[in-house]
């Protein structure tokens, strides 16, 4: 039996969700509960207290993330039954020693978040002998989705300081025991059991993964570096990808030329004129296994794209192809498989005079669109993910998409959307803007 206690974040906006999962998470093993700062925040302190009563023989953190008036937060935490409260580190040193003092009135251990500090290390050192508890190596949500190793400072830190330490970014049951081993004496996991199918089964296999010291396999909660960007983006469709990012739209009135359609892959660029097939079969030679073609056509036909430039593309292992234009023989098209996304469809075809170019920047519906930019598309469109963001969108995307399963299982369970979102209780209030 490992010596780590498995800690379960509860960032939830209501609480009977949280309460739901808490209270599966703790017949799976959880050794603390985390009222998260979204559950502090929505329903204020009695998510503590209601959390204390409902978990009367555990360890409750309350997570503050506390900038200013230390000792009354530290004691209104106290009080509604925390054990442990937390402070950012980069408040003021009186707010954290406020802190520290009341909660040595109340009976409640004092967490300093190391979140956004410049100088951890140093920051832990002055702290080791302040009767600050616990320090808390938080890698951030934004962080995560921009694939940074959650681990990395909790490796530096564990041999400078004697404080508990507690370890929370993304940690799933293929970490957690990475995260022991690194000197964690908390592990701290949120959407890893709170976004799970089965929350108890998962709390069940973080535990495992902590007393066997081994990592259990998981599909879900892992956030990727560019290196595994494919396998993550595998797993979401356009609109997860939407969600993530802002309601980021699809490229405009270009659609599948079939249903069913999947294409992801790195893009190959192509510029040419309308009926000019020259270029886009030159770009299938350049093309690697995996890759995606993309074309801008302006718009209009002729075809620049047929049956065998489509035996030639799966010859050679292409994606698939989105054309900002027309293309032709779509029966074959079909019949091959070969995933294609076009703004029309016609039958007569121009002729190879080799304007344009391939593997520079084009505009597609205002988009522009770079080589090595990512795409995926699907019956709902074209998404186009820029090189520079696409690790943190396929990663946000990932998010969406657990989510949605998690409230999916609620929906099934008898809820319904509205209910699970609790929409009308966040319905946007206020006066409405004056026009004119």
């Amino acid at each position: 039996m490992s010596n780590t206690k498995l800690q379960v974040a509860l960032d939830f906006l209501e609480f009977s969700r949280a309460l739901a999962v808490g209270t599966q998470a703790v017949a799976g093993g959880a050794d603390y509960i985390e009222a998260g700062t979204g559950l502090i925040k929505s329903e204020g302190l009695d998510a503590v207290r209601r959390l204390r009563s409902a978990f009367p023989d555990k360890t409750i953190i309350a997570d503050m993330k506390t900038m200013d008036a230390g000792k009354i937060e530290a004691e209104a935490a106290a009080k509604a039954g925390a054990d442990v409260m937390t402070v950012c580190g980069s408040a003021d040193m009186a707010t954290i020693l406020e802190c520290v003092e009341a909660g040595k009135h109340y009976g409640c251990l004092v967490a300093v978040d190391l979140l956004g500090i410049e100088n951890p290390l140093e920051l832990a050192k002055k702290l080791e002998d302040s009767g600050v508890a616990w320090l808390d190596v938080h890698c951030p949500i934004d962080a995560q989705m921009k694939g940074m190793d959650p681990l990395a400072l909790l490796k530096e830190l564990r041999p400078v300081t004697n404080l508990t330490l507690a370890v929370a970014g993304g940690i799933n049951s293929e970490t957690a025991a990475l995260a022991a081993a690194a000197g964690a004496d908390v592990v701290i996991v949120g959407g890893a059991i709170t976004k799970a199918d089965d929350p108890e089964q998962a709390t069940r296999q973080i535990r495992q993964a902590l007393d066997s010291k081994k990592a259990v396999e998981t599909q879900l909660f892992k956030r990727s570096g560019l290196a595994d960007i494919r396998n993550v983006l595998s797993k979401v469709r356009t609109s997860n990808i939407s969600d993530g990012s802002h309601r980021r739209p699809c490229l405009e009135d270009i659609r599948p030329l079939w249903n069913g359609a999947y294409a992801c892959g790195p893009a190959i660029t192509v510029r040419t004129m309308p009926g000019d097939w020259s270029k886009p079969v030159q770009a299938i030679d350049i093309a690697k296994p995996g890759e995606v073609i993309v074309i801008d056509v302006g718009g209009t036909p002729p075809a620049v794209w047929g049956e065998l430039a489509t035996e030639s593309a799966k010859v050679k292992g292409v994606a698939g192809l989105v054309v900002e234009g027309a293309v032709r023989d779509t029966a074959d098209i079909r019949r091959l498989k070969f995933p294609v996304w076009c703004r029309s469809v016609t039958s007569h075809a121009g002729d190879a005079k080799g304007l344009g170019e391939i593997n520079v920047p084009i505009t597609i519906s205002g988009q522009r669109i770079c080589p090595g930019d990512w795409i995926v598309a699907d019956d709902d469109g074209v998404m186009v993910l820029p090189i520079a963001h696409a690790v943190e969108m396929a990663n946000r995307g990932a998010d969406v998409l657990e989510a949605e399963n998690r409230i999916r299982n609620e929906i099934q369970a008898g809820s319904t959307l509205a209910q699970v979102a609790n929409l009308a209780r966040w319905d946007k209030a206020g006066k409405s803007p004056t026009i004119g």
